[in-house]
């Protein structure tokens, strides 16, 4: 064991087992200890594992933080080992892992006493300063309702990492300084806190007016910190409360002699509540095994068989009651203590019990406190906040001048000299530090190239110089980049974000081919097939029946295409014999009627708006043809399109709108560009002043959009970037109106942008009602042909094709009888002039008979001498 907590417990853990078996000296069951080094999360899992798979032990004690008991808890819950440990994260539950009993009491807990503390003292804001680990993450969540819930505010959160510089510390604790709460709850190990209240001294925080409350992690290990008390003096800490005892008393005597005689060269080490706690866990973990010998069943596992035992059990020991409940310490009284001299006072305490603080254990004195020493040797009740004060030295912030002077502009004053940045993106970073809840005073620092000779360099360069020191932020026009936030930490974005292309626009209207754009390309299809099918289902239905639907195959053909697309001009002349082609022509009609009505006014509208086409849709085109392209000097999106496969000789930079203008109206023929590759927020400034010549268009390329830049592990990135999204709800409408107003004659005089034309589903109804309407004649067509016809399809003696042959004959047989009032099958006619005969006529149809050499039919309207024939003279 080389740590001091490793060598303190390992001492308080051999005392235990003598002192155990002293006691008990006719116990049978011996604990046997082995001891293994756990410095890091690893190291632990691999330590543990070697006692669970290689020296088969029947229970771990330990590790004691709770980034390493995580991963042995692991362990032992899936080897069935039993774990102990003092880990107090909460994220760590003895209910969600069997196998772990914590020794020690869940960090929520204290919660209890701290915020009973601050209600008790009124403070209505408090901040939380927290060590990064499991360990510090754990309390947060709970701190937070637990302030909320007493209905005070926690005001800011900040996290050390352990491997942060002094300096990272103090200029977190400055910028604490600037704001106005005064009260800070300090949730974090001895190893961190003791370089953060040294930087705390350092910063003038432990003057009158502040306050300091540590947590029990911190405030049961004051000892083993160097002179740690003379820079935390007025601190007030929670802590379990110990009662005094002689027994205790003598241990405490006993350890430091044992512990002296095993590390001799260690004055620094001190026992601590959590040896304490080890040696009571050894008398329970003893008592438990000792059960254990007097269980008949021994078949089964050590560690499930201990389990129940070490769950649940009480014992009166060196820490008072021990008393675990279901695998977690039982709660007791917490003690409040003031740091003052070289030791700590105690003022008050909190139990279960009393549900609250007191000076004394007992419900007579609850609510009140003993006086307290506070920071800077005052006696006086802080009242958790001050007005803030500014920092040491304003936060020179950099600024790229030089590109587009609507984002970001300098303005020198002739009699002063003094420089004014003026912008869009100056007004929003003057917004986003008013909405901070603390004073920051900055100055706007113009940035030049690294060469001196440009006025302004480039954004990566602006970045770069960022990064080593060059400033204490960046604000403007400043896109969030992948490969920049390596060097810098950018706020959340203040604008929206993407890339895309700007080209010249034509007008439509001097388009060869206008007059198909009022339909969509589908339209026109489906329009087309439906001529086709009407006029196939009117020649059906007609070709029987009507002279003119035939004729020569060519001439059949010519008329089915001229029929139905005559419609369109309303030009058939043809007579219709039928009332089934009748009434599909009719449904036919009124299609086209709503389909050239459409057509028409869509074509009208085409003519007479302005219709807009940007010249380019594809930047692949323009790169295809060599053509050149244009991009902001200084910008990204050159290194982005000489990705896209652009040689250097298609690149043109610019850097005013106007440039852009003109390059444009040149043309890469005349020594301009095609299109210009921008961002969106100068394409909508840009479109805004040059409406109706120009417009965006392909794809959008993702950004992430513009922010504010600080260097990494900067505390004010989280509280701008917060102010960001309350100036992007409640300010951003103005600012943007204010510095990108659209030009009035864009208002009055804004071009349409091509409208596309009439689709298909538009007009689903009405081809529907076509469709339904022919398929619906054409099927009754047929169902009665064949019906006429049912003699020859219900004939036994002949092939299927035999038969198709036959009623395809038959369909093409001419019949005019249909274009004459019908006669009746059977007529009887009776005459009774000059006394002549009465005879019975009959009219005949054509019939198709059967004969040896297969079908037969008379011929229609041969009715002269074969139809009439005289039966019977009456």
């Amino acid at each position: 064991m080389n740590s001091s907590v490793g060598k303190m417990s390992s001492t308080c853990i051999s005392m235990a087992i003598r002192d155990f078996y002293k006691k008990h000296d006719n116990y049978t069951n011996i604990i046997k200890p082995y001891f293994r080094n756990s410095s890091d999360n690893v190291q632990a899992a691999s330590a543990a594992l070697d006692l669970i798979k290689n020296v088969q032990v029947a229970a771990i004690i330990g590790p004691m933080t709770s980034s390493q008991a995580d991963f042995v808890i692991e362990l032992g819950n899936k080897e069935k080992v039993p774990v102990i440990s003092q880990a107090a994260s909460p994220s760590l539950s003895p209910n969600n892992n069997r196998y772990f009993i914590r020794s020690a009491h869940d960090s929520t807990l204290q919660l209890k006493p701290i915020t009973e503390l601050i209600k008790h003292f009124g403070w209505s804001e408090v901040v939380f300063v927290f060590e990064h680990g499991q360990y510090g993450r754990g309390l947060v969540p709970y701190l937070s309702d637990a302030m909320m819930n007493i209905g005070t505010k926690v005001t800011s959160q900040i996290v050390i990492y352990p491997s942060v510089s002094d300096d990272w510390i103090l200029a977190e604790l400055y910028r604490l300084k600037t704001m106005q709460t005064r009260v800070f709850v300090v949730h974090a190990l001895p190893q961190v806190a003791s370089r953060l209240f040294e930087m705390v001294t350092e910063a003038g925080m432990m003057d009158e007016g502040y306050v300091w409350i540590i947590t029990e992690g911190l405030a049961t290990n004051l000892q083993s910190l160097d002179d740690e008390n003379e820079l935390m003096q007025g601190v007030i800490g929670i802590k379990s409360y110990i009662p005094n005892s002689g027994a205790l008393n003598d241990f405490r005597k006993r350890w430091k002699r044992e512990f002296h005689s095993l590390y001799p060269d260690d004055d620094l080490t001190t026992l601590d509540m959590s040896g304490i706690r080890v040696y009571d866990t050894v008398f329970g973990l003893g008592l438990a095994l000792e059960n254990i010998a007097k269980q008949k069943n021994r078949d089964k596992k050590m560690g499930p068989r201990l389990l129940p035992l070490i769950r649940n059990f009480r014992l009166d020991g060196l820490s008072g009651e021990f008393n675990v409940v279901n695998g977690q310490l039982h709660p007791s009284v917490y003690e409040i203590v003031n740091i003052i001299g070289n030791g700590e006072k105690t003022i008050g305490f909190w139990s279960p019990e009393i549900d609250g603080i007191s000076n004394k254990l007992d419900n007579v004195t609850k609510g009140t406190l003993k006086p307290v020493t506070w920071p800077g040797d005052s006696h006086v009740i802080p009242k958790g906040w001050e007005m803030p004060v500014s920092n040491k030295n304003r936060l020179r912030v950099g600024v790229r001048v030089g590109g587009f002077d609507q984002f970001i502009d300098a303005n020198i004053d002739p009699e002063t000299g003094q420089v004014t940045m003026t912008g869009f993106c100056v007004d929003v970073f003057n917004a986003v530090i008013d909405e901070l809840p603390y004073a920051l005073k900055y100055e706007f620092v113009r940035f030049v190239s690294s060469d001196g000779k440009r006025p302004a360099g480039s954004f990566d360069e602006l970045v770069l110089n960022l990064s080593i020191g060059g400033y204490d932020a960046v604000a403007g026009d400043i896109t969030i980049l992948a490969d920049r936030s390596d060097k810098v930490s950018f706020t959340l974005p203040y604008t929206e974000a993407g890339v895309s292309l700007v080209v010249p626009i034509k007008d439509e209207r001097k388009s060869t081919w206008i007059f198909m754009k009022p339909l969509e390309k589908e339209l026109w299809i489906t329009t087309g097939a439906f001529f086709i099918y009407t006029g196939l289902v009117v020649w059906v239905i007609e070709h029987r029946v009507n002279e003119e639907f035939r004729g020569p195959p060519h001439k059949q053909l010519g008329m089915l295409l001229w029929y139905s697309f005559s419609t369109v001009v309303y030009a058939h002349r043809e007579k219709l014999i039928s009332n089934l082609s009748r009434f599909v022509v009719i449904v036919w009609v009124f299609v086209m009627l709503v389909l050239t009505s459409s057509y028409t006014a869509s074509l009208s509208s085409m003519l007479t708006v302005q219709q807009l086409q940007p010249r380019y849709t594809d930047i692949n085109e323009i790169k295809i043809n060599g053509e050149s392209i244009g991009y902001q000097d200084g910008s990204f999106v050159r290194e982005m399109l000489k990705d896209m496969g652009f040689n250097d000789t298609q690149l043109k930079n610019y850097s005013t709108f106007d440039q852009y203008h003109d390059a444009l109206q040149l043309g890469s023929q005349k020594g301009g560009v095609s299109a210009i590759m921008e961002e969106l927020p100068y394409i909508r400034v840009f479109l805004a002043k040059h409406c109706n010549m120009y417009t965006m268009t392909g794809p959008i390329h993702k950004t992430a959009g513009f922010g504010f830049a600080f260097p990494i592990g900067s505390p004010l990135v989280h509280d701008l970037s917060r102010a960001v999204l309350q100036v992007t709800e409640k300010q951003m409408m103005n600012i943007t109106n204010h510095w990108f107003r659209e030009d009035a004659k864009c208002d009055q005089q804004k071009p349409q942008m091509s409208n596309e034309g009439l689709g298909h589903d538009s007009f689903k109804g009405v081809f529907l009602l076509a469709g339904l309407s022919s398929t619906s004649a054409l099927l009754i067509f047929f169902f009665r042909f064949l019906y006429q016809n049912r003699e020859m399809l219900v004939s036994q003696d002949h092939s299927v094709s035999q038969k198709i042959v036959v009623i395809a004959k038959t369909f093409d047989v001419f019949r005019d009888d249909e274009s004459k009032p019908s006669v009746p099958e059977t007529t009887f006619v009776e005459s009774n002039i000059n006394n002549s005969p009465a005879i019975s006529v009959f009219h005949q149809e054509a019939r198709v008979f059967s004969t040896d050499e297969g079908f037969s039919s008379t011929q229609p309207g041969s009715q002269v001498l074969d139809t009439i024939q005289v039966v019977e003279t009456i």
